[in-house]
């Protein structure tokens, strides 16, 4: 019996309207977006932040490491708070934490405290953790099964569609294109300097405001909209799973493994995407930023066409294919020089566009009561994010500040990605 207040219950095999899903994956499609644009943002703060603050590449890079790591604690609890509130109530809870985090920007701006932008960003992480640890799995089984890694990715691609608005807004106030070298920030007063490190971090100050007032405005639409509550059958007829049993599954190991290094290749691309965009193709900051947009043009393209290509590809084949390109882009990026750089950067966001909804939807096909605690593993992989970055900055430092060694680190991670395309992700049956 279903009552006006109570989430209708329905199981993820029931034949069902489409239309009955409709507005709660358009919600939830937004929700997509607005991970995405956090993470993007990210990718304007690392150079930024590294300025504003005065760091060095490893301490700027523990902007990932306070996002990526607040994933890795945060999705076991995310798990248990989805499993007993269920996914309307989680969502609601993951969007109200991220918007905490956001508003926190502006005490960390007025005060310049790298600290508090770290606190900042280790909350909005929290906040995705729970979103990712519901959404990601609730999109794949709203609807019929066969269907679910599709789901997925157009799902996706508008978290994909948040890149390119990310960069054109990182770009235009984020960025300020104002650049000094340690010997001229050395000659400037005290009180100049103190001026230009205020201003530089002031400026993220407006586009968190605006994402904190979109989440809150969000959270209350989600309030008032029933979502169909999904559970899977089991013999008894409730949902089960157990989260460290759902690992017998050989294919979720192995994509929780490729998952891991997907996220950290990705992170590691775009964290340093601007000044590998100065350093290597010889753009100023803010082209580098507005190139960046382009970027994320084409990684949402990717996401889209990708898309397309799962209903005529097997999702596994296309992975596999499109490690391959993305190995072949890290090289040109590390050997190549000028515009050729800038080119490979883009279309590495091209073919990592499927990367993340396809090893996910791979990882969780076929474990039944396993769904839950499965997307939960999954969603602790993405710690890559915080770990491997640090590894690329740490042979960046190494080595004189040269960006361009630092892509071999995302190209080993491709081709970790291409084993699981290949044969990690079959299921292994009893």
């Amino acid at each position: 019996m279903n009552h006006t207040n109570q989430p209708e219950l329905i199981t993820a095999d029931e034949n069902s309207s489409g239309k009955k899903y409709l507005l709660p994956f358009i919600l939830v499609i937004s929700l997509f977006f607005l991970w995405g644009m956090a993470h993007n943002l990210d990718s304007f703060l690392i150079p930024h932040l590294k300025k504003a603050c005065d760091l060095n590449n490893r301490q700027s890079t523990l902007i990932d490491t306070s996002v990526f790591l607040a994933y890795f604690l945060m999705a076991i609890p995310a798990g248990m708070i989805l499993k007993r509130f269920g996914y309307k109530t989680s969502m609601i809870a993951g969007i109200l934490v991220f918007a905490t985090g956001a508003f926190l920007f502006v005490p960390a701006a007025n005060s310049l405290s790298y600290i508090t932008f770290l606190i900042a960003l280790f909350i909005i992480g929290c906040g995705l953790t729970i979103l990712e640890t519901t959404a990601n799995p609730y999109a794949a089984v709203l609807g019929e099964p066969a269907k679910s890694t599709w789901r997925l990715n157009l799902a996706a691609s508008f978290n994909g569609l948040a890149a390119p608005v990310a960069g054109y807004v990182g770009a235009t106030f984020i960025l300020s294109g104002k650049s000094y070298s340690k010997v001229e920030l050395a000659a400037m007063t005290e009180l100049n300097r103190n001026s230009y490190f205020m201003e530089e971090a002031s400026s993220v100050k407006m586009p968190y405001i605006v994402l904190g007032s979109v989440l809150v405005v969000i959270a209350l639409i989600f309030c008032f909209i029933n979502f169909p509550e999904i559970k899977t059958k089991s013999i008894d007829g409730e949902a089960k799973g157990s989260f460290i049993g759902s690992l017998r599954h050989k294919h979720l190991r192995s994509a929780v493994i490729a998952q891991f290094f997907y996220v950290g290749a990705q992170v590691c691309v775009t964290s340093f995407f601007v000044r590998m965009a100065q350093q290597g193709g010889g753009l100023d900051e803010k082209t580098a930023g507005y190139y960046y947009a382009v970027y994320g043009t084409l990684f949402m393209v990717g996401r889209f066409a990708g898309t397309a290509l799962l209903r005529f590809i097997a999702s596994q084949k296309l992975l596999s294919i499109y490690a391959v390109v993305s190995v072949v882009l890290c090289l040109i990026a590390i050997l190549g020089q000028g515009q050729y750089v800038v080119y490979a950067l883009g279309g590495l966001g091209f073919f990592m566009s499927i990367m993340f909804p396809t090893i996910f939807g791979l990882g969780i096909e076929g474990i039944g009561d396993d769904t839950k605690p499965g997307s939960s593993w999954l969603i602790m992989s993405i710690v890559g994010g915080a770990i491997i970055p640090l590894g690329m900055a740490t042979l960046i430092d190494m080595n004189n500040d040269n960006i361009q060694i630092g892509y071999s680190i995302p190209l080993v991670c491709f081709l970790v990605i291409l084993y699981f395309g290949l044969k990690g992700y079959k299921i292994a049956h009893k």
